[in-house]
């Protein structure tokens, strides 16, 4: 199965949160899924939903998480993280963040998001 499409699965089996988390923490490795989603390092890690999630689909075998080094990258700057804090969380250089971003159909807007700033350039 393509990475790909394990990663579409897993969004859509967790929801963004718990995908990011899951990214984020086991990322790049093969992950055994417990049988049970209760009281593992997996449900410690994760939240017992998550964990109860994964076990009741891929209870009992090892899956590849995906790095999902675009969608998390997308996640952080919407949340107004720099390009150098990305590179750091991402464990890439601030340079591979730049392609990274430029690679992407629908860029995300450099800088803050915050909802209390006005735009300066708006036509409103």
């Amino acid at each position: 199965m393509s990475d790909e499409l394990r990663s579409a699965e897993l969004l859509d089996l967790l929801g963004l949160a718990d995908f990011v988390r899951l990214a984020e923490t086991y990322g790049g490795r093969r992950l055994y899924v417990p049988a049970s989603g209760d009281d593992t390092a997996l449900a410690k890690d994760l939240g017992p939903t998550a964990a109860k999630k994964l076990a009741r689909r891929y209870s009992g075998t090892q899956i590849r998480v995906p790095l999902a080094r675009e969608l998390r990258a997308r996640q952080y700057r919407e949340a107004g993280a720099s390009n150098g804090d990305i590179a750091g969380r991402l464990g890439i250089t601030e340079t591979g963040v730049d392609k990274l971003f430029r690679r992407m159909p629908d860029k995300p807007v450099k800088g803050s998001r915050d909802p209390r700033q006005i735009d300066l350039f708006s036509n409103n």
